[in-house]
């Protein structure tokens, strides 16, 4: 099974565009959805993230109360870390659950929707990575239209993020946000049909039918990933 990264940056439209990938039934594994579910009232994330911080982090109906969480972890990297190495283990095992539950239920491809696919750095480790762009200057002007931000904090919240041209160097397809929503769907159109014929039926048949030729396949790719990740490593 192929299995696609997507990410992009803040108020460049890849809800936009995972959604429209939805509405052609393509499998989505969204990352900030399961972020929520791991820590959810009576998941053993939640006990471990009030054990650390204390109860002070939890509202009175028992589920995490983030803006608290937020403002103990925010200045403090140390508490990020914290923080991290309770949430992100549990995200990475279920969304590599729901991979195998896709694979098993028939799915030619699945896409993991990932904010922070690069930094993770999740990337090296999926077949495909499709990052969604507009140019900053865009970005900008969304993020004021769409949070009611002034100039200064909209360039802030950009300032903290790495910037989404140089998430496009690690791209294997790029979708160009930049113009109309037809536009946009049009290119959703062809990521779709690029991903029908790179799963390639026959191909995706035989992997199913015989899991270790799907095994072999998944190392290769991965293989393959890691060699294009030390190129790029070495040329930053």
């Amino acid at each position: 099974m192929l299995v696609v990264g997507l990410t992009g940056g803040i108020a460049t439209g890849k809800s936009t565009v995972s959604g429209l990938l939805k509405a052609h039934n393509v499998p989505i594994i969204d990352a900030d959805v399961i972020a929520r579910e791991v820590v959810a009232p009576g998941t053993s994330g939640l006990s471990k993230i009030a054990k650390t911080f204390g109860s002070d982090v939890l509202l009175p109906d028992g589920s995490l109360d983030r803006k608290k969480l937020g403002s103990i972890v925010f200045n403090d990297a140390e508490k990020r870390r914290q923080l991290t190495e309770i949430v992100h283990p549990a995200v990475r095992k279920a969304m590599l659950l729901q991979v195998l539950w896709h694979w098993m239920t028939g799915h030619k491809y699945a896409i993991l929707d990932v904010p922070l696919l690069i930094e993770g750095p999740l990337w090296k480790w999926v077949g495909l990575v499709v990052v969604v762009y507009c140019s900053e200057e865009i970005q900008l002007q969304r993020l004021i239209s769409r949070d009611s931000s002034t100039p200064a904090e909209a360039s802030s919240r950009l300032r903290s993020q790495i910037p989404i041209a140089d998430k496009v160097a690690y791209a294997d397809v790029v979708v160009d946000n930049s113009g109309t929503r037809s536009e946009l769907e049009s290119q959703v159109d062809s990521l779709v049909k690029r991903l029908e014929k790179e799963a390639g039926s026959w191909g995706w048949i035989v992997s199913w039918l015989v899991p270790p030729v799907g095994l072999a396949s998944a190392v290769w790719t991965l293989v393959w990933r890691r060699l294009k990740s030390t190129v790029k490593e070495k040329k930053a």
